[in-house]
């Protein structure tokens, strides 16, 4: 016995021998189209997009450098992106390491190489990896380079990713003499889950690059069938009227906006702030105009200098007493919008997709500039500096309130087994990944899902009629409002800071309200609010929005559902001669609870949507803009989005 277990291990151990031959050596572009999320971040719409970012990234590079005064993107009609910079053009002269290969075939085919690694080329730049547009190259099914230089235009071509398509030619002189890059691809389908591209994306990101870059005019073009448009971003406020876009679907505390900016050493920073009435910071960060989205040294050094100089300014002018604590920073940050941009010579990153910044020394710079600079702006603007700490004394008073309410709403939390909402039906199973929230607007609505439920596994939380919107609500206010400690309380996981996403009751927390005007209105206001105070909720995939029919009608014996006018049109021009009428089941309370159970609460047979952190954020945009005193920046909002808010209206 103990020889054939011997033998048994031998094998094993000469089928898993590991020696030079399992060693793969990845050359060129291969180890982006092996591993493409270590570069691009996914493969899904962010990824796809973020091939759009370098190339842009290149462009905006020319135009910080001094050299270009205008880029075009279009995205073609047959599925393909072009970025046109009027800059100095990729070098095209044979390499002095390599001279038998351009400087842009190397640019192109190799990753590491480019014009950012401390050579004249460039001061600043966002690139400093070098692998972005070879990144792009490897990832797209074909590519096109044109470079205009010395008075020709230069052209070359890549497929398969990345496979070079001859050498670079010379196709003739450059059209009235200009100079710059083209670069034109098609993203891979065999790489990415889909390759159209989003326009508004697309748009988003170029709107702020227009901002960040005073006086750089940005065209963009969408040929595509069905999404013809042509937009002109070009802002010679630069961050300034980036604060006031930013604030345009807010009431501003007051008109002026404050900026400043330093330069020392190399490196520079451009700050620009304007506080309104609302409740929520909102605070964008670049770094050589990339979005550092998870901030960095040089917010840091914001953050710090901002709490100092309002809290010193406070004192100073008796605001604040001896025996009074100081403001905290959020509450001196309550409703401040803010710009922080900076550039500088070495930016350290951290990864390929640059969310974070790195460097201490621009953490000082920033810190002392805000220090000085904001000082002298309170003391020549008394007014608007008065308004800021009295905002922030009353933040600091909301603070405190909402504190004590928070520690209320955990004590009678469903962990201490005790203070479950009196209108929560609860389900008998105690194990939260088998366990659903049905969130049911009206009385009547919930009692018929309590009929039509599964009672071991599904929970019925009646709320009355529209919830607070708390996009315009202090936290304090929010932690009052009756249906908003019904839903805290079910679900059983805390709030905000203090939420904790592994102890979730449920694992499905489904939203369902009427197919109107007024369940879309309910829905967007309790993704905002899951947005807002429950994020890891959303994130987790754990918020769900039920589709209830809005018709139904017989064919035969047998009742069928349709889910909206769309549907029904479809449904008729399949049964021209259905001669049945159609029930409209706009209201949940209107339908019994067989048909509840049929389209929205039966697992096999209901249609749900799992809800992205993305359209939880664009719910959490309509709160703002579409429930604002702005008439025409809500128009401007609907005709942008109509597409992307549809799915509020299911």
């Amino acid at each position: 016995m103990a020889l054939n277990i011997d033998a048994e291990l031998t094998r094993d151990v000469v089928a898993s021998s590991y020696d030079a031959s399992d060693i793969t050596v990845l050359e060129g572009l291969e180890p982006v189209r092996t591993r493409p999320g270590m570069y691009i971040g996914s493969t899904g719409p962010s990824g796809l997009h973020h091939l759009v970012w370098e190339v842009v990234d290149n462009a905006v590079d020319e135009a910080m450098a001094g050299y270009c005064t205008r880029i075009d993107v279009s995205l073609l009609a047959d599925g393909g992106c072009r970025v046109v910079d009027n800059g100095r053009g990729i070098p095209v002269d044979p390499h002095p390491q390599y001279p038998d290969r351009s400087a842009a075939e190397l640019v192109l085919t190799t990753l590491h190489a480019g014009g950012k690694f401390g050579g004249s080329g460039y001061k600043v730049s966002g690139g400093l990896h070098g692998v972005g547009v070879s990144v792009v190259n490897a990832l797209s099914e074909r590519l096109v380079l044109e470079v205009d230089r010395d008075g020709k235009r230069h052209r070359i071509e890549f497929a398969n990713g990345g496979v070079q398509q001859g050498r670079m030619e010379t196709t003739g002189p450059s059209p009235k003499g200009r100079t710059g890059t083209i670069v034109t691809f098609w993203p891979d389908p065999a790489v990415f889950e889909e390759v159209e591209f989003r326009a508004q994306t697309v748009l988003e990101r170029l709107q702020v690059m227009a901002f960040l870059n005073r006086g750089l005019e940005i065209h963009f073009s969408d040929e595509r069938p069905g999404h013809l448009q042509q937009i002109t971003y070009r802002y010679t406020g630069g961050v300034v009227d980036y604060v006031k876009h930013l604030n345009a679907a807010k009431e501003a505390l007051f008109r002026k906006v404050c900026s400043f900016s330093q330069a020392e050493d190399g490196s520079e920073v451009e700050i620009a702030m304007q506080w309104n009435t609302g409740f929520h910071e909102s605070l964008h960060s670049f770094a050589n105009g990339i979005s550092t989205v998870e901030g960095g040294m040089h917010e840091e050094g914001f953050r710090k200098a901002i709490t100092n100089v309002v809290n010193r300014y406070a004192r100073a002018k008796g605001q604040l007493k001896d025996k009074d604590e100081n403001l905290l920073g959020e509450d001196i940050r309550e409703g401040l919008t803010a710009i922080v941009s900076v550039r500088l010579r070495d930016p350290q990153f951290e990864g390929q997709t640059k969310a974070k910044l790195g460097n201490v020394s621009i953490r000082s710079l920033v810190e002392r500039t805000t220090n000085e600079k904001l000082a002298e702006w309170l003391e020549e603007n008394p007014r608007e500096a008065n308004q800021v700490v009295q905002k922030a004394s009353v933040a600091a008073r909301a603070r405190l309130a909402a504190r004590q309410a928070r520690d209320l709403t955990r004590r009678k939390s469903a962990l201490d087994g005790a203070g479950l909402p009196g209108k929560l039906v609860d389900c008998s199973s105690r194990e939260p990944r088998e366990s659903e929230l049905f969130i049911v607007e009206g009385n009547s609505a919930g009692g018929s899902a309590k009929d039509a439920r599964n009672p071991r596994t599904q929970a019925i939380l009646p709320i009355r009629g529209k919830i607070l919107n708390v996009e315009r609500a202090r936290i304090d206010k929010m932690l009052k409002n009756t249906e908003v400690q019904a839903i805290i309380s079910a679900i059983g996981a805390g709030l905000a800071d203090d939420f904790d996403v592994s102890r979730i009751r449920y694992h499905k927390v489904i939203i369902l309200a009427d197919a109107d005007v007024d369940g879309s209105h309910i829905r967007t206001l309790l993704l905002t609010f899951f947005f807002r105070q429950m994020k890891p909720l959303v994130e987790g995939g754990f918020v769900y929005v039920g589709q209830p029919p809005l018709y139904s009608t017989l064919v035969g014996k047998e009742k069928v559902y349709l889910k909206d006018d769309q549907a029904k049109a479809a449904f008729l021009g399949e049964h021209p001669n259905h001669k049945a009428e159609f029930q409209r089941l706009k209201g949940l309370g209107e339908m019994d609870f067989g048909e509840l159970r049929d389209t929205t609460m039966d697992p096999p047979r209901r249609s749900l949507l799992q809800i992205s952190v993305e359209q939880a954020a664009l719910a959490d945009e309509v709160c703002s803009v579409l429930m604002g005193d702005d008439v025409e920046l809500r128009r401007q909002f609907i005709q942008t989005n109509a597409k992307d808010v549809r799915f509020l209206d299911i």
